[in-house]
């Protein structure tokens, strides 16, 4: 399913300078959800934000979208600033945000025929296209339903697919695969991928971090309105550089050998027979004698040790997720 032709990759599709949102409290507080934050997007790139919930991704997107504006700084989409030219930003994006934006009492074919009328598409090419998706997305066979009748995971799944049905350059996706099957989502990741080759640029949030390793070619993360990294991948997990993942088959596993394994204070730990599977911030020689130590206590007969995961990452530079105070 490729309906996107002619858009120069490289260029820079979204841009922002030093935006800043701040809201207001109930008691007069006010709270700063975006801090400055300054990025760029090129064009045909599927660009990734990461960060805990409440950390701005949202904000962010809702401000591109045109449908917030920030307190300051500038972005734009496709050239157009987001303020000034509001309407032509519109014209240039489709967005999957998280509420659903979705017609309940319309089926679902006329969902994405309507969605896509809006969009000034012929009434041939918008049937056309709406079969195509609906096959796509395993949406045929609910064709005829109204969408007040489907299951979550089926609404979710139509919000998604009405962003394949027409041709704009630029692509948001906010949690897009939330409540998904992994069949389906498996199909929208494909879906992604394949927009983004044309020339699509798309750009979106997850907590999925596998998704992200996976789909992304630059990926911001984001703590409290500011970017604390961005890259791609492995730059996002160089950046982490005391993490490491170390998996260890032992010929027998004791009790105590898994205490040792503890008592270096593992960011994760999982075992499985007699594999264990630890990521670890520390030094790395301090690691290597741990282990050395544990070699003479009970054979090893695998180890390997590499950089931490983009999750290990995730929680290296944000930290901590805060507990709320009572």
């Amino acid at each position: 399913m490729s309906y996107v032709v002619g858009y120069c990759m490289g260029n820079i599709a979204v841009q922002t300078q030093d935006i800043i949102k701040v809201y207001k409290g109930q008691v007069r507080q006010r709270a700063r959800a975006l801090d400055g934050l300054t990025l760029s997007v090129r064009e045909g790139e599927i660009f990734g934000l990461l960060g805990r919930n409440g950390a701005g991704k949202t904000t962010l997107l809702r401000i591109l979208t045109t449908l917030i504006p920030p307190t300051s700084g500038t972005a734009s989409v496709m050239g157009y600033d987001v303020q000034r030219d509001a309407l032509k930003v519109r014209q240039h994006i489709c967005a999957v945000l998280q509420e659903n934006a979705l017609e309940m009492f319309l089926s679902v074919k006329d969902n994405l025929t309507t969605y896509a009328r809006f969009h000034s598409m012929p009434s041939h090419e918008r049937e056309r296209r709406a079969v195509h998706v609906m096959e796509r997305f395993g949406l045929a066979e609910h064709g005829s339903k109204k969408v007040m009748d489907l299951s979550g995971g089926l609404k979710r799944r139509l919000q998604v697919a009405k962003v394949f049905m027409v041709d704009k350059p630029v692509v948001f996706l906010d949690e897009a695969t939330t409540g998904m099957d992994p069949i389906y989502k498996r199909a929208v990741l494909d879906a992604i991928r394949e927009q983004a080759r044309s020339g699509r640029t798309i750009l979106l949030t997850t907590h999925i971090l596998q998704e992200a390793e996976e789909l992304c070619d630059t990926i911001a993360m984001i703590n409290r309105g500011k970017i604390v990294a961005l890259g791609d991948v492995n730059a996002i997990k160089a950046k982490a550089t005391s993490v490491f993942e170390v998996s260890i088959t032992f010929e027998h596993l004791t009790d105590d050998v898994v205490a040792s394994l503890h008592a270096l204070a593992p960011m994760r730990l999982e075992q499985s027979g007699t594999s264990v599977v630890l990521c670890v911030n520390g030094v790395e020689t301090h690691l290597l004698e741990t282990i050395t130590q544990l070699s003479r206590r009970v054979p090893i007969a695998h180890l390997e040790i590499n950089g931490g995961t983009l999750e290990d990452a995730f929680v290296e530079l944000l930290g901590p997720a805060e507990e709320k105070k009572t």
